[in-house]
Formats: C-alpha cells, sequence, structure tokens
C-alpha cells in the first residue's frame, strides 16, 4: 500500500547578485516557511537563471505527482513562463507582480509608496527631486520609477531626465548613479533611491563630497531594510509587508490546489512610509 506523501510546493527564486544576502529574499521565504509550518507542508526553494526564463520549468516541476503548486517569487515581467505552468495543469501563484489578466498574485503597491516618497519630500519644500531606480526589467523597479514621476507631474514639477539614474537595486551601480548626480551644476536637493542599499550607497557618496544629510541633501530608501539601522543618519524608508506577502501566497497557493480559492486571487498590500532623520523636517 503506497504511503500518502506530504504536499510539496515550490518556490522560485530568479538569482541575483547577493541573492543569498537580500533581504527581499530572506523575508519572502521567512514568510513562506511560517505558512508551510502551519499547513503541515514541504517546500521547495528553486533558484533559476533571471535571463533564461525558459530553463525555469524543467518537467519534473510540472508533475502532479510530485509538486502541488509552483509559488514564483517574481517573474520579472514574464507572464509566458506562468502561462506555460498553468497550460500544464499547475496551480500556479505570482508574488510581487501586480497582473491585469486572470492569473493569481499578491503584490505590493509600490507605485502607491514611491508616490508617498516624492509627494513627502514636495511638501517639505523640495523641487529639485532626483531618483536611483531599481532593476527596469522588473515591476517593482518599473512601478518605483512610474510613482517618482506621476507625483512630479501631480505638483507640476518637470521631471529633469538628468536626475533619473539606475541603480539596479545594487550596490556598484547605485554608487556611480550618486555620484553622477551630486555633481550636478544644479545639484538635487533630495534623492528618491529605490532600495535601502541604493539609498545608503547615496549617503556615503554624499559624506564623501562633503555634503550634509539632511540639511544639503534630503534621502529616502524603500525595503525597510534592518541594515538601514546601522547608517549614521537614520534612513527614512518604505516598510513593505514581504513576510506577510510570502505567508498568504502559500496560503493562497494551499486553499488553489484544493479547489478551495474563489479564482482568480488577486491581492494588493499597502506599503507604509517610515520618516527619519535623512529626509529632514
Amino acid at each position: 500500500m503506497a504511503v500518502k506523501r506530504k504536499p510539496i510546493y515550490v518556490l522560485i527564486l530568479p538569482r541575483f547578485e547577493d541573492i543569498f544576502h537580500s533581504f527581499y529574499t530572506g523575508e519572502i521565504t521567512k514568510g513562506v516557511n511560517l505558512a508551510a509550518s502551519r499547513l503541515n507542508v514541504d517546500f521547495l526553494v528553486h533558484i533559476t537563471d533571471r535571463s533564461n526564463h525558459a530553463s525555469w520549468l524543467d518537467p519534473t516541476l510540472l508533475d502532479r505527482k510530485y509538486v502541488d503548486g509552483i509559488l514564483f517569487a517574481d517573474i520579472d515581467n514574464d507572464l509566458e513562463i506562468v502561462k506555460e505552468a498553468i497550460k500544464r495543469g499547475m496551480p500556479c501563484l505570482v508574488l510581487n507582480n501586480i497582473i491585469k489578466e486572470p492569473i493569481n498574485y499578491i503584490a505590493v503597491n509600490n507605485y502607491k509608496a514611491a508616490m508617498q516618497v516624492v509627494e513627502e519630500f514636495v511638501r517639505l519644500g523640495h523641487k529639485n527631486i532626483a531618483t536611483i531606480a531599481g532593476d527596469l526589467s522588473t515591476q517593482a523597479g518599473q512601478s518605483r520609477l512610474e510613482g517618482y514621476y506621476d507625483a512630479l507631474k501631480k505638483h507640476n514639477i518637470e521631471a529633469d531626465k538628468s536626475y533619473i539614474q539606475i541603480g539596479g537595486f545594487l550596490r556598484t551601480p547605485a554608487r556611480q548613479a550618486a555620484q553622477e548626480l551630486l555633481k550636478h551644476k544644479i545639484r538635487p536637493t533630495a534623492i528618491f533611491a529605490a532600495s535601502d542599499v541604493m539609498a545608503m550607497e547615496a549617503m556615503d557618496v554624499a559624506k564623501s563630497k562633503k555634503i550634509s544629510i539632511p540639511s544639503d541633501l534630503a534621502i529616502c530608501g524603500f525595503d525597510d531594510n534592518p541594515l538601514r539601522l546601522g547608517s549614521l543618519i537614520p534612513l527614512a524608508t518604505v516598510s513593505q509587508p514581504l513576510v506577510e506577502m510570502g505567508r498568504m501566497g502559500l496560503e493562497k497557493l494551499y486553499q488553489i490546489s484544493h479547489g478551495k480559492a474563489q479564482l482568480p486571487v488577486k491581492e494588493i498590500l499597502l506599503a507604509k512610509l517610515i520618516k527619519a532623520e535623512s529626509m529632514g523636517k
């Protein structure tokens, strides 16, 4: 007599620099683990090549004899890979992407949070507001940049293209971006960095140039990464419910795989601006 196996779900994580030290990856995995313990299921972490999406789904992952559902931690805006899994009859749910099509997702409202940051800078009297954008191949990176643009537009501030630099959520490109911004003839008085890691690089560059924070330059990051607590000047940031997103993701996927969820699952979670000294008063 065959022993009934424990339900198994797969968490797919696109590989990127410092993935094993990534705050985002750690928080999502923590949330999935909380749900797995409560539901008494197992989950496997499948780390994939970001540039080659065709390799994400090997035949074993799509076999319902072995896998009960797939949780995509991010899909880099590639819906085709999710559609392929659905076509094969695999229950799926995407994290961190808002999707118009009838595909299950749980995401954070990055756009609204980015608008909130820039509007706070405007409220504090800034007009020369720059941004160090994230990885624009991801929806989170795109949405934060769109929120920046639309907040400026809402307050009749013309976006200066030279004030928009790409940091890709990475330290070295963010440092280069900050150096570009801070050598301007008309220097920005505020920088919205699309991650705390990039914001801390900008703070370090400002310090090296003897630019005082926040009196000469206000800075806000994004993520509420614990690393920010080590900065000399408390860093303003945006707190995202990442653990909650991971936990809800697996719980909803479990319901979907048991035919107990109303489809499609579409949940948008709110992020919250955390003010601090780096933003000024």
